[in-house]
């Protein structure tokens, strides 16, 4: 049987950045922190906290001083930076940089004399999210469906935004609907910031999926991106299935399969893939 691991899946440049930056920090005897999940992953956190690597929350970070703190990919809000100034904590900013445009470009649209509504396209209280919110002292309106948008006032300017890794048609759906409601759609401006290594990894994802008898998805299950491409993965393939890792693979899912494929999110870690498809093959083996 055919076991293939997707190649155009797993860490986008941003999360491997971030791992890279936590790996070469870690070599160090110095402790370091980092400001949340370092992905959204918990096998590849696990592994890094063997190394060292200590998670902290928000309010943890509060109570550090004189240490050296990881900021992951998601990126931050202003108020992380002024708390790490106040307590003479060391960043070790490895925020994307797509996200980091991202948060210039919100935070020069607020600092107009007469800005616009500011909306974002996201996922409400998501880690890159709050960071994109806090560019406008926490005025920006987050919608996450159609539902969210009775928050706007479409008589008054509206700058749209989408959080990085939100899909394509999602985006779409919002800018259409945001222009139809909008008393004078001139005064509309909608600005497609999803990133394209994430977005285009949907094709490639669906033609991998219909191209094998059984899926496996390999995903976190805090991953946000990983439930998008999940949904897709099903859509070309009613027998794609979502799993953690190798422990829970069910081996009737094989029982008339030609082939199985192994994929996964952003925030799959290449080394999990592998094992799935290790375990598979042993599966198949007995």
């Amino acid at each position: 049987m055919n076991i293939e691991v997707d190649e155009g899946s797993g860490f986008c440049f941003g999360v491997t950045a971030a791992i890279n930056k936590a790996e070469a920090e870690l070599a160090s005897s110095e402790p370091l922190y980092c400001l949340g999940d370092i992905v959204h992953n918990s096998d590849e956190v696990e592994r890094l906290r063997a190394k060292g690597l200590i998670t902290i929350t928000h309010a943890d970070l509060e109570n550090l001083h004189n240490v050296k703190v990881l900021l992951r990919a998601h990126g931050e809000p202003p108020s992380t930076y002024e708390t790490a100034r106040r307590n003479n904590i060391e960043i070790i900013d490895a925020t994307c940089p797509v996200v980091l445009q991202l948060q210039r470009r919100i935070k020069d649209t607020y600092s107009n004399p007469n800005p616009p509504q500011i909306v974002i396209y996201g996922k409400s209280g998501h880690a890159e999210v709050n960071g994109l919110v806090g560019q406008t002292d926490g005025k920006a309106i987050v919608i996450e469906d159609t539902d969210g948008l009775s928050a706007i006032d479409f008589t008054r300017p509206i700058s749209l935004y989408s959080q990085t890794t939100k899909s394509l048609e999602g985006y779409r759906r919002m800018n259409e609907e945001i222009l139809a409601r909008s008393t004078n759609p001139t005064r509309v401006q909608c600005h497609d910031t999803i990133c394209r290594q994430v977005a285009n990894r949907v094709q490639r994802l669906q033609q991998f999926a219909a191209s094998h008898s059984v899926v496996l998805f390999v995903s976190g299950k805090k991953s946000s991106n990983g439930r998008v491409l999940y949904s897709q993965c099903r859509l070309a393939n009613g027998n794609t299935h979502l799993i953690a890792n190798a422990s829970e693979i069910d081996p009737q899912w094989f029982s008339d399969a030609q082939s199985v494929g192994v994929c996964g999110a952003t925030s799959t870690p290449r080394w999990l893939m592998e094992q799935v498809k290790e375990a598979v093959q042993r599966i198949i083996n007995e």
